[in-house]
């Protein structure tokens, strides 16, 4: 039972990796392009930007179809 009080749990979590990083900004810019987000935007958004937009993917898709709807 000694040794449980001492232990820091915090020393044995596995660590974030790179290639995990850009496998998910990866899927989040094909998410993105789905919902109709124009590629040259989602090119040079970055992360923070891209997880903002993907909370709500319905209102982003209706907001994008309204702008498109504007346009023509």
């Amino acid at each position: 039972m000694g040794d449980f009080l001492r232990r820091n749990k915090n020393l044995r979590r596995p660590r974030k990796t790179g290639v995990a990083r850009r496998r998910r900004q990866k899927l989040h810019r094909k998410r993105l392009l789905a919902l109709g987000v124009p590629a040259k935007e989602v090119e040079t958004m970055d992360s923070a930007r891209m997880r903002l937009l993907l909370k709500r993917p319905k209102q982003i898709a209706k907001q994008l179809a309204r702008q498109t709807a504007k346009k023509t």
